[in-house]
């Protein structure tokens, strides 16, 4: 995507420094470098919207997934949650969607990444603004705000801070508004005002409907509206069931049933010349709840000692130091965590490509003075600072294939 960013590493604000040298000369259980990058500028959550609208003539926008034909009229169809894995292992639960991978339906599939961390608000900024989280800068669920000090919940978007200067790049579906596409979003009447839509899913029209079959029906509608269109809808409860009861479980294989028939519903109503994209903003792991998978951050001294303020969540945290502690956190976690995280600075995870080929200025010290991703089935739980996300069942945000991939199933008409 062709935004108008500076090309040197640090002029302009920009951040992509070298990391030491002594940071790829650790074993293999501190190998940042070992971390499956996702697959930013080829086939991330970041490239789909960019690739649809360039090949609807939308200027300044590239279409970095090539195989996606270009088509008048382009739908998006997220489901929250719902990743490529959990996908592929319930075919019974969902036919139609299994259709779809096995091509009798005309239509093709294939996993992409959701992009690091692989959690709700991250991926749809990167959904809605065709950029990587190092710039448009919701780099985790909680990240540190450098102009207050506090932590900042960028889903629920507490502390209140502006949100076009948390976020001040335009929105693919305002770029494709512009440029004379018919742009609408599909969603919860809840999500119509918040600051979230505001800067990554707004553009054109929103248009709030409760139910599900409502939504389909109407993002159809919508699509028939113009000879261009560029249409967003959404789902939550395959998410919401899953950080509840767990992925497999009664309640989620029941939503998983539900979005399926939603999907059917959409496809078979397609206007004539649309191309309709199912994804999601990531995957799910369901972690045991014993203290070899769940360490407690409240309750660990090692830890804790030298933190400031813990962000993102079990599977993908920031660890912001005191001043002066950020080495020594940092050799603390990686001899704690050992092999179930990859464990890097904060220099060493941008060098590495975790959040995208640079970094904004602005976003630089959002990021922890130390980041952990898990790489086994382990969560860091707070116990007493987050006692509801303690007690999920199914958890995200790490670059395991079970929380990165998520598909990209594709239906023409």
């Amino acid at each position: 995507m062709s935004h108008p960013f500076p090309s040197a590493a640090h002029e302009g604000g920009r951040f992509a420094p070298a990391p030491p040298p002594s940071a790829w000369d650790q074993p293999e259980p501190l190998a940042v470098g070992s971390a499956p990058v996702p697959e930013y500028g080829a086939g991330s959550l970041a490239d789909l919207l960019p690739t649809l609208a360039a090949g609807m003539g939308v200027p300044g926008l590239t279409a970095a997934i090539p195989e996606l034909d270009a088509a008048d009229r382009n739908c998006v169809f997220l489901i929250d949650g719902l990743g490529w894995e959990q996908l592929k292992a319930h075919p019974e639960e969902a036919p139609f969607m299994a259709s779809i991978l096995a091509s009798s339906r005309g239509g093709t599939g294939r996993p992409i990444t959701a992009g690091y961390p692989a959690t709700t608000a991250t991926s749809l900024a990167s959904v809605g603004t065709g950029l990587p989280p190092g710039a448009h800068g919701l780099p985790g669920y909680t990240a540190r705000n450098p102009a207050t000090g506090e932590l900042m919940n960028q889903l629920r978007w507490n502390p209140w801070t502006e949100p076009t200067a948390w976020q001040p790049y335009p929105t693919v579906f305002q770029l494709a508004d512009a440029a004379g596409v018919h742009t609408a979003q599909v969603s919860s009447p809840t999500f119509q005002n918040t600051p979230l839509t505001k800067i990554a899913l707004s553009g054109g029209t929103f248009h709030g409907r409760l139910s599900g079959e409502e939504r389909m029906d109407l993002a159809a509608e919508q699509l028939a509206a113009g000879d261009r269109s560029l249409v967003y809808t959404y789902y939550a409860e395959v998410d919401g069931k899953g950080h509840r009861f767990g992925v497999d479980s009664d309640p989620w294989r029941g939503q998983l049933m539900y979005v399926d028939r939603l999907v059917q519903r959409l496809a078979e109503q397609l206007p004539p010349r649309t191309a309709l994209y199912v994804t999601a903003d990531h995957g799910m792991i369901d972690i045991p709840f014993d203290e070899q998978h769940r360490i407690d951050f409240d309750e660990d001294w090692e830890l804790r000692a030298g933190v400031a303020l813990l962000g993102g969540e079990g599977r993908a945290r920031h660890v912001y130091a005191v001043p002066g502690a950020a080495a020594d956190v940092l050799t603390c976690w990686r001899e704690v965590l050992g092999e179930q995280f990859w464990v890097a600075s904060r220099d060493e995870a941008i060098a590495a490509g975790w959040f995208g080929p640079q970094v904004d200025e602005r976003v630089y010290a959002r990021i922890g003075d130390v980041v952990a991703a898990a790489r086994d089935d382990v969560l860091i739980i707070a116990s007493e600072r987050e006692p509801k996300e303690s007690a999920m069942v199914g958890n995200h945000g790490s670059m395991t294939p079970a929380e990165q991939l998520v598909p990209l199933l594709h239906v023409r008409s």
